[in-house]
């Protein structure tokens, strides 16, 4: 299981807004990762912005990413704006790629 759970958040980090110049994972837009015993995963995201040009896009990318870890069966991405993202969320990781501390 801990190997599974490596594996995605590795394909999380992988996707990036295109606009911000940090991964998904680390700039704090993933809110849930659910791995369930069948292993299909469901995951909870939201966007920095509602407006956001990619909105449309960017769940399959994550959903493609999870997908191709090694033992995921599958993946469903659901986007949420509640509560809505803010900076507070971004890992220092991310606030030094943005150079916001």
């Amino acid at each position: 299981m801990d190997r599974l759970t490596d594996g995605i958040v590795a394909a999380l980090k992988s996707v990036y807004d295109p606009e911000i110049p940090a991964d998904i994972y680390e700039l704090g837009l993933i809110y849930r990762v659910d791995i369930a015993d069948d292993r299909t995963i469901a995951i909870d995201m939201t966007l920095t912005a509602p407006g956001c040009p990619v909105a449309g896009e960017m769940p399959g990318w994550v959903e493609n990413a999870v997908s191709a870890v090694p033992g995921v069966a599958g993946c469903n991405v659901t986007m949420v704006f509640d509560p809505p993202w803010d900076q507070s969320r971004m890992s220092d990781e991310a606030r030094i790629a943005l150079d916001m501390w």
